[in-house]
């Protein structure tokens, strides 16, 4: 029999074979990309990703695998396979997103959501230098003085709903939207010295998160909570006093950088708690037709009964999906609105061209902030009849 050291060896050796055959499966992923290149096939085949998720959960029932195990498993392999295909594509035609260098920035400092996004979205393939603004203005304000080659910004989350003062500033900017993702929000407590929940008394967090778990903070009265100006301030506050009395409401990721361990998670209100962030640049890219693609617009309609139903028949008769639309205030003009709207096509395909020339006349101003890749990849779905 083995011992558990050797057992432990051999597992190690495994991950490392893992590591080895995920970094190959990569490379292959790169080679299909390439080969798609030249005759504009889409990055993703359905029809193929539900035949190997099927094949595979069959091979897994014969080494005693499950099939959930097996398709949440690969489920992961396949976006990252679209997501790398998607890059290298991109990078073609956008050279200067090519650079093995860049830099960003975001609102708060190192450890909030926002930077946490930043890491995710430009981490992946280029090294990046990080720049924590005060406030949003100042990451717009970084980008267009050129001090940073992006911006990120929360736009909308699902349990507070939109950002409007994102909103309203892209209303002001010159600034080209280039890219979403949408970050998953976890909010636990977390603490600097071993405690008990029953200890806290005082619990510092940014306004929001603390209205987005407000079910769980209700359960506790005898907390105090402490408003701060982000939640990574927060996590600092508790790191410094290291009290057992104390704790921050934040993400585990951005409390393992202040020294910060969780005691309580999933304490939002709404479970399936998602940010959705839009990554901006003064120049705006293009988006090869093999990717899936999003435009954002900004509009002011006529002022007379049913000129924003118009609008939408123009993209219903094109068959163009919309997937967001927001009202705003029209700085300065009391009682007018400013419409985002964002729809799932291609700003230079024909089908968009065509209805682009059909809105302008039917509205006061129409601006385009931007076409960008979809980062959303949609797990593979499995139809009931094809389940092995």
């Amino acid at each position: 029999m083995a011992t558990l050291d050797e057992i432990r060896n051999e597992i190690t050796q495994l991950d490392a074979d893992l590591l080895a055959l995920l970094a190959r499966r990569r490379q292959l992923s790169l080679e299909v990309a390439r080969s798609k290149q030249a005759d504009q096939r889409p990055i993703r085949d359905t029809r193929r990703e539900q035949d190997l998720l099927v094949r595979l959960i069959q091979q897994g029932r014969a080494l005693g695998l499950n099939a959930q195990y097996v398709t949440q498993l690969y489920h992961l392999v396949i976006e990252d396979s679209v997501l790398t295909q998607q890059d290298y594509l991109q990078r073609l035609v956008n050279p200067a997103q090519a650079e093995d260098e860049t830099s960003v920035a975001y609102l708060g400092p190192l450890g909030t959501y926002s930077s946490l996004a930043a890491r995710k979205y430009l981490g992946r393939y280029a090294e990046i230098s990080e720049h924590s603004c005060n406030n949003f203005t100042q990451v717009i304000e970084a980008v267009e003085k050129g001090h940073c080659q992006f911006g990120v910004l929360p736009i909308e989350n699902t349990s507070s709903g939109s950002i409007n003062e994102v909103y309203d500033l892209m209303q002001q900017t010159s600034l080209s939207i280039v890219g979403e993702l949408t970050y998953p929000i976890e909010h636990c407590l977390l603490v600097a010295v071993p405690t008990e929940l029953t200890a806290i008394d005082t619990l510092y967090g940014h306004p929001q998160p603390l209205q987005q778990c407000s079910r769980y903070l209700a359960q506790h009265p005898q907390i105090h909570h402490e408003f701060c100006d982000s939640s990574a301030t927060a996590m600092a506050k508790v790191q410094a006093l290291a009290a057992p009395n104390v704790a921050a409401i934040g993400s585990a990721d951005g409390g393992k950088l202040f020294g910060l361990t969780s005691i309580a998670s999933g304490l939002a209100n709404q479970q399936e708690n998602m940010t959705r962030f839009i990554v901006v640049a003064r120049e705006p890219i293009e988006v090869v037709p093999q990717v899936p693609a999003k435009t954002t617009l900004i509009m002011s309609t006529n002022q007379y009964a049913g000129a924003l139903v118009e609008v939408l028949l123009v993209l219903r008769n094109h068959q163009i999906n919309m997937t967001k639309l927001e009202s705003r205030p029209i700085q300065g003009n009391p009682w007018e609105e400013m419409f985002y709207m964002d729809v799932a096509v291609n700003l230079h395909s024909e089908t968009m061209q065509k209805a682009l020339q059909e809105l302008y006349p039917l509205t006061r101003s129409l601006k385009v902030l931007g076409c960008y890749p979809s980062e959303d990849v949609a797990p593979t779905e499995i139809a009931p009849a094809l389940m092995p």
